[in-house]
């Protein structure tokens, strides 16, 4: 599967995804003729439309997303010249043959299916496609998070894809590997000879990783309430950029070997019981606050009623191998936080025998720190301990920052949408930064440690006021162990 798809199918092109994410990017591999030689768009949708129409739709959606210095009138036409629209809901046979009439003779050239729809949707579509003829050997299909809601109804996802589809035709989207920075993650690793030999338990104290939204329910009250935190963002952004950071090196830079480790990794999480649950885990639930100055409800407001779902969640996990075994890593998560920031923070052991400070008097030494933001603003700093200038006798230390501003280091290149790199791989057949079924399973199979210890314990969420990082709670989590949160 070597061809590049010369098809593009898109379930759910009327939502809020299509508009905002996946039709920008399709503009932008457009623009720099990243995309096949003579390509369609088939969209899909339950609204009754015809081409223009929905063409007419997804110029607005451009404009909006893409901005004014990026917009432009020539490159939207030709976008819009290869874009059909084809109304198909789950179940109905009629219109799956009518959208098989449309690709007639094209499918053979290599078809890309993105599901960008309910899960419950994924098999019933996927039925559709197989009963019209649709799918061959060269069929790809996408599907959007969330894969279940447990292990269990993962495993039935799974099923009804995998009953039509081989693994190598699956592609997982998790669009935070999509992200370059996350990408980075293992050049930062692998690249660079320096932090290889430091990345394990004898020089590392503890691992932070903090993925902060600022914003509450945004229209997603029906999906979210009864999901909650953990399963919406620790499951998967946040596993698998703890996957990437604890994995060991892959023998090469292909999709079986990087997500063979990846999957070694996640299998390693110690699983929590109800009595560990409760001191290695944190639940809450904004109450009414301030975010970035603007007075914001509650969620049980936004609701419309109470809740036991959480919208914070920090953890203490442990990775039971041989690399990472002593060594916490600090989860976080959560909704109305003080800012959007997504961050990694690899905190350095001390230097084992200081030869600084005499006379009784404190050698001012701080551990040497990592940090790598992924979002808004993507850098790694490295906190290093230097010389202070001046004649004193007495060495003076202060921490000082190596800073490397990736935006400012490739001035030069646009920023990519996460979706262009996924797009761009799933044409090509890469599967290197989808997530393979055993990842999604060993992701589920702690995570529903986690929900089982806190039904046995009889754990609630906490209040919190929007615009704070959680329960006070999530700060002892940390501070008990001696640390604090970068915040």
């Amino acid at each position: 599967m070597t061809d590049p798809s010369a098809t593009f199918l898109l379930f759910g092109a009327t939502g809020d995804l299509a508009h905002r994410m996946i039709f920008p990017s399709l503009y932008n591999l457009l623009a720099d003729g990243l995309l096949p030689e003579d390509f369609m768009i088939v969209a899909s949708g339950r609204t009754e439309m015809d081409d223009e129409a929905f063409r007419a739709d997804i110029d607005k959606a451009l404009q909006k997303f893409l901005g004014a210095d990026r917009y432009d009138a020539d490159v939207a036409t030709r976008l819009r010249a290869i874009i059909f629209y084809q109304p198909v809901e789950a179940g109905n046979a009629a219109q799956f043959r009518k959208l098989a009439k449309r690709l007639d003779g094209r499918a053979e050239r290599g078809l890309s299916v993105y599901l960008s729809t309910p899960p419950s949707l994924f098999a019933p579509t996927a039925q559709g496609l197989a009963e019209a003829g649709l799918i061959t050997p060269t069929t790809r299909i996408a599907m959007e998070k969330p894969i279940g809601k447990d292990l269990a109804s993962s495993k039935e996802v799974n099923n009804g894809i995998g009953a039509l589809f081989d693994e190598s035709q699956i592609f997982r989207v998790d669009h935070y590997l999509g992200k370059e920075t996350v990408q980075n993650l293992l050049a930062l690793r692998f690249g660079n000879v320096m932090f290889e030999p430091l990345w394990n338990a004898t020089a590392i104290d503890h691992v932070q990783i903090t993925v902060g939204e600022t914003v509450g329910l945004e229209g997603r009250v029906s999906y979210y309430d009864g999901v909650g935190a953990l399963r919406d963002m620790v499951q998967n952004h946040v596993l698998q950029i703890l996957s990437i950071i604890a994995m060991e090196p892959p023998a090469r830079m292909d999709p079986t070997a990087v997500r063979d480790e990846k999957v070694k990794a996640l299998r390693s999480l110690r699983p929590l019981t109800a009595e560990t649950v409760k001191a290695n885990s944190v639940r809450g639930q904004y109450t009414p606050g301030a975010v970035g100055g603007e007075i914001v409800t509650g969620y049980a407001d936004e609701l419309g009623k109470p809740s036991d779902t959480e919208t914070f969640v920090a953890l203490k996990a442990h990775i039971d191998n041989w690399r990472w075994q002593g060594v916490p890593f600090y989860l976080r998560t959560g909704k109305r936080m003080p800012a959007r920031q997504s961050e990694i923070q690899i905190q350095f052991k001390p230097v084992r025998h200081s030869i600084f400070g005499r006379d009784g008097h404190g050698s001012g030494l701080e551990p040497n720190t990592l940090i790598i933001r992924l979002q808004p603003e993507e850098f790694i700093q490295l906190l290093i301990m230097s010389k202070r200038p001046g004649l004193e006798r007495d060495v003076r230390l202060e921490e000082v920052t190596l800073d490397v501003s990736l935006t400012a280091a490739f001035a030069g290149q646009r920023r990519r949408i996460a979706y262009e790199r996924l797009i761009l791989d799933l044409l090509a057949g890469d599967q290197t930064l989808f997530v393979r079924r055993d990842e999604v399973e060993a992701q589920w199979t702690w995570i529903d440690s986690i929900i089982d210890g806190w039904k046995e314990a009889g754990i609630k969420p906490s209040p919190y006021a929007a615009g704070n990082w959680g329960p006070s709670s999530a700060i002892a989590l940390i501070e008990r162990d001696g640390a604090s949160w970068h915040d």
